[in-house]
């Protein structure tokens, strides 16, 4: 993204990447959030066991999410190869 030509450093102007990129990091940011202090914090107040329960609990909620965002990727592939 940065380029160094001769000690001064430029800012890439690609909006969409900086935008798509910014988008991704927020995503890994919420979900490490999510499941370190969610997970953490019931693993604090209620043992190991409610943890190791709590975080299946979170990976299992996820499998729809996940499922949805790659058929709509899968998608957005196949309508873009045919146009």
């Amino acid at each position: 993204m940065y380029l160094y030509r001769e000690g001064i450093s430029r800012v890439s102007r690609d909006l969409r990447e900086y935008t798509k990129n910014t988008k991704t990091r927020l995503l890994i940011g919420f979900l490490a959030l999510i499941f370190l202090v969610g997970d953490g914090l019931i693993l604090l107040f209620y043992g190991k066991e409610a943890g190791i329960f709590g975080l299946v609990c979170m990976l299992g909620a996820l499998v729809p999410v996940l499922l949805v965002i790659i058929f709509l990727v899968i998608a957005d592939k196949v309508v873009k190869k045919n146009q």
